[in-house]
């Protein structure tokens, strides 16, 4: 890495972390809260916008059903708040969801609910950004204008905040989520007082909107299915609740007794505030609408804004209270984003413990965060922005159905975990602590896959089904995965045979001139001592062969040189066939090819170096019984950037002395050739 990459690095992620400091970057309840639980209480502003603008399709009249679906969406956040307390008991270790299909249901189970979760984390980073920059829209007119590129700015900024450790990144998300919880219920209680206790009559800047439906004559059975449809866009509500689950470990102690109090602090507040916007958008006449054709009466400038947004002008009017709603409101939905950013990682890096991810997404970096995972979701979630151009509405119809697999799948295993203690458990009192515990899990597995199919039926044609590819693909290729390791590992197992000496070493130092790389090359081959000793040139053009013939013979090199002709030009191919020939003369000998590089200083040097000696190291690693020693030569530019390094205080004195190069050791004479047999 080069200094400046590394200045770079140091300055936007900070000075790394020992490993010993891991306990210092545990997370106490107030800010574990808004680390894991930003995701479900920022739901809050867009669950409510999909629910009126999907029953919006039957026209105005069918808000008159928007509190009783949010009521239905709470009670399933309750039982799914109720079933994870269970789940953070008994599975702390941090593997969530996966840990507990896994043991309970199998490995196959537990991959199925790695898929689900892997997918639906990304869709929370691109729902919760997209959604965040049109609310901010919905008050700063530039920001609608270039939508995308701040979504990408969001996420990269998420990312760099992340990078930093999880205890930076959970204290900066800290004030913005209480800020957003404080206006937010400031906002509600303020209004549901001002129309219920006062009797003032407050109107939603679209309350004396027309609208006409989009399907004027519904059936019974289409109303019921719409109905049924605008439940599920409205479970949005509930993605993020199992994101605690799989943050245990990061939780200071008692882990499990905090990780279940602030999972009950979420499911209150989120349920307090998606209620309490459902309830105030009614008694303020508030209309939302997918398609603005639908307005039949209005202004003829009229732009469409967020629910909150709405419900923000109506109740504190047009002015600095109206633009905090905005931006806490912005900025809860950028950073609910963290939740994926902390629980994507961590998961990353059970399943790469357990080989079905890249074992690279199983180490920390500098700062002790899983930096590849966090990279990975950055980049997985800014394609899904980009291909569907940051619209909320379209990247919802691809949300939650994962996360319904997760819960489902988890609660059937809570169930056999239950079923396995109470058969050798005989403590009376424990016994029906379980039998209440299973009863909790088995209620939430009937009704999560309620939702579940729900979800299917009513999403699958509106892009559902994308998720459903997703996570096929994605548990496939983890199966794969992991094949890959099983069968490494079982060739690479050590066997009771002791392993076979080979008869002789033959060495090769391959020549392009006669130049210092050359001679430490040479004298490096002869301090190793082979059974035999040969320099390799690749005759491409005559003239230029027959001065390093010359300079070998005026230089008196006691190692013999050996021309390979090559009438197409090439160069790799012809030393690979030498190299085969002298291998083939003894099975049994191995050959050690010295290849001489370059040490540059600057990324372009790269460029204009050793590219020679990449290609033909890449062929001869797959060459049995060759082994591929590099020797390098340190250029001047490579010994400046130390020095310069050193001068800025980035690395410690260099041991050596003044910037002059210290001339080779003279070439040892040739060894003899071993008599045969």
């Amino acid at each position: 890495m080069s200094s400046s990459t590394s200045l770079a690095k140091r300055l936007l992620l900070g000075r790394p972390f020992r490993s010993d400091k891991l306990q210092h970057t545990l997370l106490p309840k107030r800010i574990a809260l808004p680390v894991f639980a930003s995701d479900a209480l920022s739901s809050v502003a867009y669950a409510p916008d999909e629910i009126l603008l999907t029953l919006s399709i039957a026209g105005a009249s069918a808000y008159l059903f928007s509190p009783w679906i949010t009521l239905a969406v709470a009670v399933v956040m309750v039982t799914v708040v109720a079933s994870y307390r269970q789940n953070v008991h008994a599975y702390p270790s941090g593997g969530g969801d996966y840990e507990v299909a896994t043991v309970n249901l199998g490995p196959k189970f537990g991959v199925a609910v790695a898929s689900a979760l892997l997918v639906d984390y990304i869709l929370t980073v691109a729902v919760s950004v997209s959604s965040g920059v049109t609310n901010l829209g919905s008050v700063i007119p530039f920001v609608a204008e270039h939508k995308l590129l701040i979504a990408l700015a969001a996420v990269s900024l998420l990312t760099a905040l992340n990078l930093r450790g999880l205890r930076e990144s959970g204290t900066a998300f800290a004030i913005p989520t209480y800020a957003f919880i404080l206006v937010i219920l400031a906002m509600i209680a303020t209004g549901l007082i001002r129309v219920f206790v006062l009797g003032q009559d407050i109107q939603a800047p679209s309350a004396g909107l027309q609208i006409h439906a989009e399907e004027e004559h519904l059936s019974s059975f289409a109303f019921v299915f719409l109905l049924l449809r605008t439940f599920s866009s409205g479970c949005a509500a509930l993605t993020g609740v199992e994101a605690i689950s799989n943050g245990v470990p990061a939780f200071k102690a008692p882990k499990s007794k905090n990780a279940a109090t602030t999972l009950m602090l979420l499911g209150g507040l989120a349920i307090t505030m998606l209620v309490g916007i459902v309830l105030l958008a009614r008694a303020t006449g508030l209309q939302f609408v997918e398609d603005t054709s639908q307005i039949i009466s209005g202004p003829p400038d009229y732009v469409q804004k967020t629910v909150v947004a709405q419900l923000g002008e109506a109740v504190f009017g047009n002015g600095i209270l109206l633009v905090l709603v905005g931006a806490v409101t912005a900025l809860i939905l950028f950073l609910a984003a963290n939740t994926a950013f902390n629980g994507f990682p961590v998961l990353g890096s059970i399943l790469a413990q357990d080989r079905y991810l890249p074992r690279q997404l199983h180490t920390r970096g500098d700062r002790l965060a899983f930096s590849n995972g966090i990279l990975f979701l950055a980049v997985a979630a800014m394609v899904l922005i980009v291909a569907f151009d940051a619209e909320v509405t379209r990247l919802i119809q691809l949300y939650i159905v994962g996360v319904f697999v997760s819960f489902t799948l988890s609660q059937a295993g809570m169930i056999r975990h239950w079923n396995r203690l109470l058969r050798t458990q005989r403590d009376p009192a424990r016994r029906r602590q379980m039998i209440r515990s299973r009863a909790i899990n088995t209620f939430g597995m009937a009704l999560t896959g309620a939702v579940l199919i729900v979800v299917l039926i009513t999403k699958f044609l509106l892009g559902a089904w994308i998720a459903i590819a997703a996570m096929i693909g994605i548990y496939v290729l983890m199966l794969g995965i992991r094949k890959h390791y099983v069968r490494v590992a079982e060739e690479l197992q050590p066997t009771e045979e002791r392993p076979v000496l080979p008869s002789r070493n033959h060495a090769i130092v391959l020549v392009s001139k006669v130049h210092m790389p050359t001679l430490r090359a040479l004298a490096y081959a002869q301090a190793t001592r082979p059974d035999t000793l040969t320099a390799v040139t690749v005759n491409v053009d005559d003239k230029d062969t027959r001065k390093i013939q010359a300079e070998w013979e005026r230089r008196q090199i006691p190692v013999p040189l050996t021309v390979v002709d090559s009438p197409y030009r090439e160069i790799t191919k012809p030393i690979i066939d030498f190299v085969k020939g002298t291998r083939r003369d003894s099975p049994r000998d191995v050959v050690t090819v010295f290849v001489p590089e370059y040490v540059v200083g600057r990324w372009w040097e790269n460029i204009l170096h050793n590219q020679s000696a990449l290609r033909i190291k890449g062929r001869l690693l797959f060459e049995p019984g060759v082994m591929v020693t590099s020797v390098p030569w340190q250029l001047r530019s490579s010994q400046d950037r130390d020095l310069d390094r050193f001068d800025r205080g980035l690395v410690h004195a260099p041991a050596r002395g003044p910037r002059t190069r210290p001339a080779p050791p003279a070439p040892a004479p040739a060894p003899q050739e071993e008599k045969t047999q």
